[in-house]
């Protein structure tokens, strides 16, 4: 029931934002993070948000690139992208679940994902 938007295709160095919003699911009662899948490489963790107590985790490979937040209503969690890189190219997903997590496992709730791609 999540729905990613805002992938698409930037220079190195350039900047995405990504949305994740919900039907039928309160996200603002949902830890949820953003996890990445290349082509030939397992699903890896981005970042994740927690409902409301604030608590955030971010990927080593993209702390003081990326930043996870969620808009005023709690309903809809971004992930602003800044100073893309071309490892980054993958498909993004967005996934929700009750408890905070960090594996993809630990996640009941998916999106189909939005391909980012990060080239010249």
């Amino acid at each position: 029931p999540l729905v990613e938007s805002g992938g698409g295709l930037v220079q190195p160095g350039g900047s995405l934002r990504l949305s994740c919003s919900a039907s039928g699911l309160s996200m603002k009662k949902y830890a949820v993070g953003w996890f990445r899948q290349a082509p030939g490489k397992e699903r890896e963790g981005v970042a994740v948000i927690g409902d409301t107590d604030g608590e955030i985790t971010y990927a080593n490979f993209v702390k003081g690139r990326f930043t996870i937040s969620r808009d005023n209503t709690g309903l809809t969690v971004f992930l602003q992208m800044d100073r893309l890189k071309p490892e980054d190219t993958a498909i993004y997903y967005c996934a929700a679940d009750e408890f905070f997590g960090t594996y993809a496992r630990e996640f009941q709730y998916w999106g189909q994902g939005t391909q980012v791609t990060v080239s010249s």
